[in-house]
């Protein structure tokens, strides 16, 4: 009894020791502090909230790009303000975008220098203690105790799995170390205490674009961070280990890197099915935010198998056949982000496979990223009456060579057995 009371006195000294620091912390960096609003100038009022925290002496802020994404895509009809830890608000004016990595700076007028957050040089340690600053819910600036679990293993971009409350409006604000340096910065949650930072060094190498030159224009610099990024994802894809799966009687590649994540399902518990049936879907756990209605960046694959010797060859190919009507994009886009989708229609035989697909290719291209596209490929195999296998992958945001050289490892990596 005596030591579990003296580990209830140690645990209890351990939070009140917690909970001080974090208010030291918070009092030190308040003036450098920023809720950050979209405003609507139709209506003059909020439309969207996050945080965001002074990085140099003459007034730029970082924040998360899609808390001020609105007037990226459409300055004519937002405007950008800040509302300090006294009370004051007024106008920011956007200067440089990671769309990766969900970053932003904008910049507030001052007239001398202001106090402004470091940013740290090296990681944390794994298990060390940080802090998140914030404006959860528009109630007003706090700071929240979290831990350092390193960087999230499935993400093909960069994310620090913090385990500690970051919640709705808090996007944008700074998570820093005893020294209060900034270490990351406050993106996304899953709730559970299972929040997600964008790592400092990725705020730095912006930064320091940023000042050796600043971007002919917003929409330029995501163009090219896009192709970029995709161009990297692709290329990393293609030459990675694509290893030939089983499903039915069928061969499937599925891809052996951490960032794509395969799952399966099948109805053979069913013993009086008409159609046996098994499906493995693989995707990318992440994409990247254009605006609420478009996302980019992502990439699925799936697979469909079914078999039967329960009904005619003719009404079993019309019950697959159905399949390709639950074929859809990958992606979430609008028609004033992108064009209708263009469809190839052919009988196609890889070289490198031995299957006769009826195949279908669909391009649909970004109207304000001239040359990037959405494509789409779906091949139904038609060269057995029983059992078949549909093939089907999206990828969004990527050029037309490097989807093209995608298809045609794709098409000859399905086989039959």
């Amino acid at each position: 009894m005596k030591a579990l009371f003296a580990l209830l006195l140690m645990c209890i000294s351990t939070l009140s020791f917690a909970v001080e620091q974090a208010e030291e912390i918070f009092k030190q960096l308040a003036p450098s502090l920023y809720q950050i609003r979209l405003i609507d100038k139709a209506s003059g009022e909020k439309s969207s909230i996050g945080s965001g925290f002074q990085i140099s002496s003459d007034g730029l802020i970082a924040t998360n790009y899609h808390v001020i994404s609105g007037y990226a895509r459409h300055p004519n009809k937002y405007n950008i303000e800040y509302l300090d830890n006294e009370g004051n608000q007024a106008a920011l004016s956007l200067r440089s975008v990671d769309v990766i990595n969900d970053l932003a700076i904008v910049q507030r007028d001052v007239t001398s220098e202001m106090s402004f957050f470091d940013i740290a040089e090296l990681a944390p340690a794994k298990g060390e203690e940080l802090y998140s600053l914030g404006n959860p819910h528009d109630l007003g600036m706090i700071v929240v105790p979290g831990t350092y679990n390193g960087l999230k293993n499935e993400s093909f971009n960069d994310r620090i799995h913090f385990t500690g409350s970051v919640n709705s409006g808090m996007s944008g604000g700074p998570v820093v170390n005893k020294n209060t340096q900034v270490v990351g910065i406050n993106v996304a949650t899953s709730g559970n205490q299972i929040g997600f930072l964008v790592p400092h060094d990725k705020l730095l190498a912006l930064y320091q674009a940023y000042k050796v030159g600043p971007p002919e224009s917003i929409e330029q610099q995501m163009a090219a961070q896009l192709m970029r990024s995709q161009d990297k994802l692709i290329t990393t894809v293609l030459n990675s280990n694509w290893q030939l799966k089983q499903l039915g009687r069928g061969l499937i590649p599925t891809i052996d890197v951490p960032f794509i994540r395969c799952w399966g399902e099948s109805n053979s518990d069913k013993a009086d099915a008409q159609i046996m049936a098994a499906v493995a879907n693989c995707d990318l756990d992440e994409n990247t935010f254009i605006s609420s209605d478009f996302f980019t960046g992502s990439l699925e694959m799936e697979y469909r198998y079914m078999e039967s010797n329960k009904i005619g060859s003719t009404k079993f190919y019309h019950i697959f056949e159905r399949q390709l009507n639950q074929v859809a994009p990958g992606n979430k886009a609008g028609k004033d982000d992108v064009t209708e989708y263009q469809c190839h229609h052919d009988i196609v035989e890889p070289t490198d496979s031995n299957i006769n697909n009826k195949a279908v290719f669909c391009t649909r291209a970004y109207k304000d990223f001239p040359e990037l596209f959405d494509v789409m490929y779906i091949g139904i195999s038609i060269d057995h009456e029983q059992y078949a296998l549909l093939s089907h992958f999206t990828i969004s945001g990527v050029a037309q060579d490097t989807s093209l050289a995608f298809l045609t490892k794709f098409m000859e990596s399905v086989k039959w057995n």
